[in-house]
């Protein structure tokens, strides 16, 4: 009789970890977030615990494959590895940092973003309706990465080393990601998003509109009117989802704009502060101070030197 070798459920999940992890660093090739062939997938790779960095998070979900990292929304903080996979429902200003890499063990992830049409026509197909809808819902959530989803993962990653499979199979692949998610504890979450009807898809309006228009003064009635809500309606529901009310959405938006720009082009922080918005250079400098945990000058000279150490 011939010796069969069954491996167990941990065994399996791991094989596929180690595979994933072998193919992001393969096709990223170095630290960076990389785009690829298929338009909705990000491969991410950090080889050094570098500073915090702040942006706005597109509606996406984000799966590790080596490493480990800890996002803050607001003062609420989501940190996530291996056994864990990160879901972005509605795009929130967070803060994100790697906390477990190295050269030889670098941090490896993918981020795939949501298409909540994607996400509504399978609902739809499969009756996956949510099974309460609630009021609120915070726009992050975690959630224990299962074998299937895991394994889809890889499926889709694997299609980059046969880029004329990609048209065909990739959409198939990621219409089963989105199943596995969306069949799970924390599922009801994400199926919000596609909902015309939901307070989610009515916050996302107001984040979008505050995104767009970061720079100029806003009073909540004119939200309010944005998301067809009462303005206390609207600040309860913006704050449950978002972790943060409307006014603090913007600060983050314009201090995260202001720390791009001071990045990036050759302006001096008063200029930056009328730029995005403030009427006061003082005020900008003790906001971003409180925010970034240094005033403008000093952060972007350590900014600067994180990043000439990782090049």
């Amino acid at each position: 009789m011939p010796n069969f070798i069954t491996l167990t459920s941990q065994e399996n999940t791991s094989t596929k970890q180690h595979e994933l992890a072998r193919l992001i660093k393969h096709f990223s090739g170095s630290d960076g977030d990389h785009e690829t062939q298929i338009p909705s997938l990000h491969l991410i790779c950090d080889s050094n615990i570098a500073v915090p960095i702040c942006h706005i998070q597109k509606p996406s979900l984000c799966i590790v494959a080596q490493g480990e990292k800890i996002v803050m929304l607001g003062s609420e903080s989501y940190r996530y590895g291996i056994s864990d996979y990160l879901t972005v429902s509605v795009g929130v200003p967070i803060t994100g940092r790697v906390t477990m890499a190295s050269p030889e063990f670098p941090y490896l992830a993918i981020r795939l973003d949501l298409d909540p049409n994607l996400i509504f026509d399978i609902m739809k197909e499969t009756d996956l309706l949510p099974n309460k809808i609630k009021r609120s819902s915070r726009s992050l959530f975690l959630g224990k990465m299962p074998f299937n989803l895991l394994d889809a993962v890889v499926r889709l990653v694997q299609l980059l080393d046969n880029p004329k499979d990609i048209p065909i199979l990739a959409p198939l692949i990621i219409r089963e990601i989105l199943y596995r998610v969306l069949c799970d504890e924390q599922g009801d979450a994400l199926k919000l998003i596609a909902m015309a009807d939901s307070n989610f898809c009515r916050i996302a309006e107001v984040t979008e509109y505050i995104k767009n228009n970061y720079e100029k003064n806003m009073h909540i009635e004119e939200l309010a009117l944005i998301a067809n809500m009462s303005s206390a309606t609207l600040h309860r529901h913006f704050k449950d989802i978002t972790a943060m009310s409307p006014l603090q959405y913007q600060k983050q938006i314009r201090l995260q704009e202001a720390r791009r720009l001071l990045l990036s082009e050759s302006f001096e922080a008063a200029t930056v502060a009328y730029r995005v918005g403030y009427d006061s250079p003082s005020q900008f400098s003790r906001e971003y101070l409180r925010m970034f945990g240094l005033p403008p000058i000093s952060d972007i000279k350590q900014l600067r030197l994180a990043l000439s150490h990782n090049t």
